[in-house]
């Protein structure tokens, strides 16, 4: 071997398909690193151009800010903020009824509420229960103007709104005797006959609950999760249908249950006798129904619900008969003038059904902590696409915008 001029070996020629590899690298990394760069360019400029249409609001550990908002009427985006240490909901109310809701916004994070707002004065949530709550004036614009004069009539919807007070009512009393008959368990003190009524009574509330969670107050009361407590299982404000699950499925214990399933029954009641006192608008049938089957899409398919019972599979079976109900009570008027869209609905429905029936067992359905990431995956993309085309019932019957 001949030695460099260095006094070092010289180093061997890298052969030309390894020079040709090593280039087409290069380049490729390049290449790589300009798409990355305007890819991020193009994203800080979407973003930039929709924050100036978004209302910020951020959540802190005790309060919002800001806590008192003034928009004008029409679609409106909130980006929230949560700035707090656990996931968290922030409401839009007009009264005691929710108009829009967003749970679970992880620490750190943001997401964006999208509401079509009226004008008037409504109440907004903020966190944890405790926590004060805040006001959003809306504005009147010539558009809202316009659109409440060009209201249509409502006598088509008359038979559809009162028959579905009917089914509420009756599936109110369902709930009473479900909850009645897991009373009757926790005070004879046998706690597997308690744990096997606690299913049968979830489902009866999943099934009103698209209008029940319209009622804050009292939604809460009955369904809200420990998150939403500043001291988790062990706030005394933890009550309801959770707090139930918990003592049965975590604790084991019926001890001192008995009072928490009392009240649940009280609140439950009041719940049935506000659903039939509190009018529901034809806008808001359709709404009311979507909004469940997205909560169930982007939030409950992932086992947060029945965190302790894992009976998650029998309450999204329920939030499906409670919104087939309102499909069919809606099927003549959007057969009249939707026809290709009713058809969307009913296989988008056709292929939720399928996907819950396909987990069930012969002992029913299969517990939610054995139904793997690819099937829950499932689940939420069919929520998701029945959201989407609900979405589409009020346009197509004229009440977009109300």
């Amino acid at each position: 071997m001949t030695n460099s001029p260095s006094g070092l070996a010289p180093q061997a020629t890298p052969p030309r398909a390894l020079r040709w590899v090593l280039a087409g690298s290069v380049i490729l990394m390049i290449a790589g690193g300009a798409m990355f760069y305007t890819a991020s360019q193009t994203a800080m400029k979407k973003r930039a151009a929709t924050a100036g249409a978004e209302t910020l609001v951020t959540i802190h550990a005790h309060s919002c800010e800001p806590n008192a908002l003034t928009v004008a009427a029409g679609k409106n985006a909130f980006r929230i903020v949560n700035r707090s240490e656990r996931a968290v909901e922030w409401e839009i109310l007009d009264g005691v009824l929710v108009i829009e809701e967003r749970e679970n916004i992880a620490p750190g994070l943001s997401q964006v509420i999208n509401a079509n707002l009226m004008p008037g004065d409504y109440t907004i949530t903020c966190g944890l229960l405790s926590n004060p709550r805040g006001t959003l004036h809306v504005t009147p614009t010539a558009e809202s103007d316009a659109l409440a004069k060009a209201r249509p009539s409502m006598v088509a919807f008359i038979g559809p709104l009162s028959e579905y007070r009917v089914y509420l009512s009756m599936q109110g009393s369902q709930l009473l005797k479900a909850i009645d008959a897991l009373q009757q368990a926790v005070d004879a003190g046998d706690l597997s006959l308690a744990q096997a009524a606690y299913a049968p009574a979830r489902a009866a509330y999943q099934r009103i609950a698209p209008a029940a969670q319209r009622l804050s107050e009292l939604d809460n009361a009955i369904n809200a999760r420990a998150d939403y407590y500043e001291k988790r299982e062990q706030d005394p404000g933890f009550n309801g249908f959770h707090r139930v699950e918990y003592a049965l499925f975590q604790q084991h214990s019926l001890d001192g249950l008995a009072p928490v399933v009392q009240r649940l029954r009280t609140d439950s009641d009041s719940l049935k006798q506000q659903l039939l006192a509190q009018s529901i608008a034809p806008e808001q049938l359709a709404v009311i129904v979507a909004r469940n089957m997205r909560s169930l899409a982007e939030i409950r398919s992932n086992g947060e619900e029945e965190r302790y019972s894992h009976t998650d599979l029998n309450g999204f079976a329920a939030n499906l008969e409670g919104t087939r109900k309102v499909i069919d009570l809606l099927r003549p008027l959007l057969a009249k003038s939707a026809g290709e869209l009713l058809g969307k609905i009913d296989s988008a429905m056709t292929a939720l059904d399928s996907s819950i029936h396909n987990l069930k067992t012969d002992s029913g359905y299969r517990p939610y902590d054995q139904v793997d990431a690819a099937q829950r995956k499932q689940l939420a993309d069919n929520a998701k696409a029945l959201a989407d085309v609900l979405d589409g019932i009020d346009p197509a019957l004229g009440l977009s915008g109300l």
